[in-house]
């Protein structure tokens, strides 16, 4: 009888389940945008750099 009113065992095993699958949607959603950004890295490196460089370089007179 005395198992049956203890019930301390099942809700830490439901925590441990219901965190582990917390865990894997986290870890899924982390592969997705690092193949996502990785992906957009090399885009942004070309042109946005290139531009902001040249922005820069023509202010350059401006502050001698």
């Amino acid at each position: 009888m005395r198992i049956l009113k203890e019930e301390k065992g099942q809700s830490a095993a439901e925590y441990i389940l219901l965190f582990g699958g917390i865990i894997v949607i986290v870890i899924a959603a982390a592969i997705y945008y690092k193949n996502y950004l990785s992906g957009m890295g090399n885009d942004v490196n070309k042109t946005d750099v290139k531009n902001i460089n040249n922005s820069l370089t023509s202010l350059l007179p401006k502050f001698s």
